[in-house]
């Protein structure tokens, strides 16, 4: 089943587009250049209202149906941000800003949500308003939870959201999804032991940071192990440890580590961030030492609604015909997370083919799976809302 024809017409001039953004890459919420570039070409297209400076630097674009008798609003999204990556994909549209680069492919979700503006804006065959979200900081900080908490939703009425993510290793135009849990909550540690720092000759008189970190980092080991539902997913780890001493021959006064915890269930997040301290703390008391834990939550799970889900994989369907419509979850975090707790919705992968991994100084977005992309967008809309 073949891709939108007028979106398909429009590749030649959306790869131009996609390979300008990944030449100028921009991270987090400094994304002035993008985001100035995408409310050009959403006026450009014809979009009945384009907003700037939402959640600091997002972009929001309305488009309204030929009717609105439904009085539905869909809400689409993409992100726009880079990553602190020196590229290494000798590509002609390289970036040309040493140290950032497009290596997770948001030039090209960006891409893809313009191409089925332009589309919307052009057919504005469906019966409702087109709400369409580019939004800043996803790698790291928050733009979803910005644009949520600078009351985009309400303004504009959103009832239902939609986000999509490329994925390298599944073929172009082919679709992946589930229904509930999709993505792991991230959230993140910092503990301080504190002991008595002396001489290593002289391990009596100390009290000895490290011998009470590497117990800790056993200990927190059993959360996953011993603690939760072997059927539940969880991810503890320690990935950093640092001490107030270089030499070989003394005993740190202090040992800080730092770490990561991924989970699929609100439950088990509050679960494991309790037992985290619990251990932390009472490892070190029982070794003499002191510890303290600062606990903080990252991005929330990603939850698709089960009914939301059901549509979005039928426009998949309709665009390619081929969905997997229940491939397993990530453990890695998105920050549409936010939106879906705001409102019901989903988040779905598209394949970027045998590509280089996201996060890989060596990665670049296949510009083929933009008319699938754009397409399912676009599709979303006109489903949801039928003329």
């Amino acid at each position: 089943m073949p891709v939108k024809n007028r979106i398909a017409d429009l590749l030649p001039d959306l790869a131009a587009i996609r390979q300008d953004f990944h030449a100028h890459p921009e991270l987090l919420f400094d994304v002035h250049r993008t985001a100035a570039r995408v409310a050009d070409l959403l006026r450009s297209s014809g979009c009945d209202e384009v907003v700037e400076g939402i959640g600091r630097t997002g972009v929001v674009g309305v488009i309204r149906g030929r009717s609105n008798a439904s009085g539905r609003v869909v809400g689409l999204r993409a992100d726009m941000d880079a990553l602190p990556i020196t590229e290494q994909t000798g590509m002609a549209y390289a970036s040309t800003t040493p140290g950032k680069m497009h290596a997770c492919g948001h030039d090209g979700h960006t891409t893809m949500l313009l191409g089925a503006a332009q589309y919307l804006a052009e057919t504005r065959n469906f019966d409702g308003t087109a709400v369409v979200i580019f939004q800043p900081a996803e790698e790291g900080g928050g733009g979803g939870r910005e644009m949520c908490a600078d009351g985009m939703m309400d303004r504009w009425g959103i009832q239902e959201v939609y986000g999509m993510h490329n994925m390298p290793g599944i073929p172009v135009g082919h679709f992946a999804i589930r229904a509930g849990a999709m993505m792991a909550a991230a959230d993140q540690f910092d503990i301080t032991v504190t002991g008595k720092g002396g001489h290593a000759a002289k391990p009596h008189d100390c009290i000895d940071t490290t011998v009470v970190a590497a117990h800790i980092i056993v200990a927190l080991q059993t959360i996953a192990s011993r603690g939760v539902d072997p059927l539940k997913q969880v991810v503890v780890s320690v990935c950093t440890v640092a001490t107030d001493s270089t030499a070989h021959n003394v005993i740190p006064q202090v040992v800080k580590m730092k770490g990561t915890v991924r989970t699929m269930d609100f439950g088990v997040q509050d679960y494991v961030e309790r037992r985290i301290s619990e251990i932390v703390t009472g490892t070190a008391t029982a070794l003499g030492a002191q510890a303290v834990v600062d606990y903080k939550r990252g991005y929330p799970v990603t939850v698709n609604a089960v009914e939301n889900t059901g549509y979005a994989v039928e426009v998949a369907k309709s665009v390619s015909g081929q969905v997997n419509a229940d491939t397993p979850p990530l453990m890695g975090a998105e920050d549409f997370s936010f939106m879906l707790i705001e409102r019901p919705g989903a988040y779905i992968l598209l394949g970027n083919g045998n590509t280089a991994d996201v996060h890989n100084p060596a990665y670049n977005f296949d510009d083929t799976a933009i008319p699938f992309g754009a397409s399912w967008y676009a599709g979303m809309v006109e489903a949801r809302m039928p003329a």
